[in-house]
């Protein structure tokens, strides 16, 4: 019976997490849309309403598709409290979930990130700080540029 249930639910759930992907995308399309300054300025207004509410609920539907359950204990830190949010031990897909809970934060990423297909406009919607590996300047061009974020006073999201 347990076998029958997993190649029933494995495709069911396949298929889900498929949707919502494409529903993510299509979100992070319209938000980013002749978005002005193309990364260098924070989104505002509708764009980043719309990146915290539609993609926060839709990788924590996508979680609970995958069988997981998530229970926040205590309270997040809000922006003006920690423009700079640490998780660890950030070695996997679980990252996602502490994005999805703390509103979608902008995060940290190497650039080749964004130019995957679908997950790299889903990425960029979230105005990540971007490393270069090639770069032999990435380093501190980072730690400037969330510097920079940090004491923007609160113009650009938490900074994962």
């Amino acid at each position: 019976q347990t076998v029958l249930q997993g190649i029933i639910l494995l495709p069911l759930r396949a298929i889900c997490i498929t949707f919502i992907l494409l529903l993510a995308w299509l979100s992070a399309s319209i938000a980013t849309f002749c978005r002005p300054g193309r990364g260098f300025l924070p989104l505002k207004g509708w764009r980043r309403r719309m990146i915290q509410t539609t993609l926060s609920g839709l990788t924590r539907t996508a979680y609970f598709v995958m069988g997981f359950q998530v229970k926040v204990k205590g309270k997040v830190a809000s922006l003006p409290e920690a423009p700079i949010f640490v998780a660890a031990p950030h070695s996997s897909f679980f990252d996602a979930i502490v994005c999805a809970l703390t509103g979608m934060p902008s995060i940290v990423s190497r650039a080749e990130n964004l130019s995957t297909p679908v997950f790299g406009t889903i990425l960029s919607s979230l105005q990540p700080v971007a490393v270069s590996r090639q770069d032999p300047d990435s380093r501190k061009n980072t730690v400037a540029e969330i510097t920079r974020r940090a004491l923007s006073r609160g113009q650009w999201p938490q900074v994962i």
